[in-house]
């Protein structure tokens, strides 16, 4: 187990931003991680539970604890037409996404090249090309904190939506998260027909692929439009796409033709927020030391150099202009420490 005083964060998040905190612990194991909550609970001081930090934005030093799962490892066993595919929370998703396919589990597939941790995934419901990480969650393996009890939850116990679950609302910081089994069909349908996949498999002559095609095209389509976080720090999508009313919908469809949309249900429209902030100007645009990417609206970057509160200033003067333009709030998806 690592336990590491005064130590830098700027490894841990996906933005660059350089900042600290007082006390760093990562375990290894399940037995490590009932050691970690012994800790929490006698420290009696701020702590924060982190994964790879791609979907996290600091704006201080943290004067308090924080805590990462380095739990690795990856099995599969079968169970009737599926698979339960078993990891380690710290393992990195597109490795997992990449162990699957290898071996014909295509499912996950849509998801390639997210990044961030498998402990991630269970609480942040990552999703990307029409699936979602909850789709195929069995069971989520975590100790409790107050306790250091080891417990489990079933898909259903976990109440996943869009981008959120227990974890993210009345669990948090209740878990440390140790292990996630995914249900895979063992001849699972691949899903081509979202956004722009179709097309670019066309291009390629692919009318029926495999899914190592289908991931090589994904994987082609997410760099070409999203910085590598080397390069230009960033944690992916900043914003949630906001879902709305019909009616709304249809208000704003009248003023604005061929305005992109997903339908939710009979009475719910998804919005895509990128292209909400693209018409208000700030593709490609910069405040200070923090803009939004010039191919992804929806993508905050760090120029180089900014502070974690820069991008705040940047988030929030983009919500203002959505929010004056559309009469849409549009919310972080980033956590914003």
């Amino acid at each position: 187990m690592k336990d590491l005083s005064n130590y830098s964060l700027k490894p841990h998040n996906t933005f660059g931003i350089d900042a600290s905190c007082r006390r760093f612990i990562e375990y290894a194991n399940g037995e490590e991680a009932r050691e970690v909550t012994a800790i929490l609970r006698s420290a009696q001081c701020p702590f924060l539970l982190i994964g790879s930090g791609s979907n996290l934005l600091l704006t201080r030093n943290f004067d308090g604890i924080v805590v990462h799962s380095a739990i690795k490892g990856m099995e599969c066993s079968p169970c009737g037409d599926d698979v339960m595919v078993r990891c380690g929370s710290g393992e990195l998703w597109d490795d997992v996404v990449a162990w699957c396919v290898v071996r014909g589990y295509g499912n996950l597939v849509n998801l390639s090249l997210i990044p961030g941790e498998v402990g991630a995934s269970a609480v942040q419901n990552i999703g990307a090309y029409g699936s979602e990480a909850g789709d195929f969650i069995e069971r989520v393996e975590a100790v409790e904190i107050a306790t250091g009890k080891e417990v489990s939850f079933s898909n259903e116990e976990c109440c996943y939506g869009y981008r959120s679950s227990r974890f993210k609302k009345d669990w948090r910081n209740r878990y440390l998260i140790t292990y996630v089994t995914y249900r895979l069909p063992k001849e699972g349908c691949l899903n081509v027909e979202y956004g722009n996949i179709r097309a670019e498999l066309s291009k390629k002559g692919i009318v029926d692929p495999t899914s190592q095609e289908l991931r090589r095209t994904i994987i082609e389509i997410r760099r070409a439009k999203l910085p590598d976080p080397q390069e230009e720090g960033n944690a992916g999508s900043f914003f949630m796409n906001p879902v709305v009313s019909r009616r709304q919908y249809e208000e704003l469809a009248a003023a604005y033709e061929n305005m992109p949309h997903y339908e939710v249900d009979a009475d719910h429209v998804k919005i895509p927020a990128g292209w909400m902030i693209e018409q208000c100007g700030w593709k490609g645009k910069s405040l200070g030391k923090a803009g939004v990417h010039g191919k992804q609206a929806l993508v905050l970057v760090n120029r180089g150099g900014a502070t974690g509160d820069e991008i705040v200033r940047l988030c929030r003067t983009i919500q203002h202009d959505v929010q004056a333009r559309f009469g849409i709030e549009i919310v972080p998806e980033v956590n914003i420490i």
